[in-house]
């Protein structure tokens, strides 16, 4: 049976495979965020491969998975608050040769925003996961 061009049993309410497409694109979320971060260096490298699934995911997966592409998003924003968790200010490392300063953000800006992001993902997901599930008609 199908339902809105997808097998039923892909929508993820109640058989976990709906959990799948979300993880996927979660990955597609992920590599865009990277990408785009990455812009001048390694960003075409993620964007291709990013556009080509998120083009496949489109055709063969369910629609309500494709905001697992939003909790991807958070990802880059979580190794961005990792990355300035010294900060903010100049943080000072020791090395072999001696010692290296740099400047770095305050990491809670990113850190929420990464919350915020990977949250919204998944409780929209679940909203219209509970919003598609078919109650049973008396009669049938």
């Amino acid at each position: 049976m199908t339902y809105n061009g997808a097998h039923e049993d892909s929508e993820g309410s109640g058989t976990g495979r709906g959990w799948g497409w979300f993880l996927a694109w979660f990955a597609v979320g992920a590599c865009v965020a990277a990408g785009l971060a990455a812009v001048l260096t390694v960003g075409p490298v993620l964007l291709v491969p990013a556009a080509v699934a998120g083009g496949l995911l489109l055709r063969k997966g369910p629609r309500n998975a494709v905001v697992g592409g939003l909790t991807g998003l958070a990802l880059p924003l979580f190794c961005l608050a990792y990355l300035n968790r010294g900060g903010p200010g100049d943080v000072c490392r020791s090395s072999s040769g001696g010692q290296t300063c740099t400047e770095e953000y305050t990491p809670l800006p990113f850190l929420v925003g990464g919350v915020l992001l990977f949250v919204a993902g998944f409780v929209i997901f679940l909203m219209i996961g509970r919003g598609t599930r078919k109650t049973p008609v008396p009669g049938r």
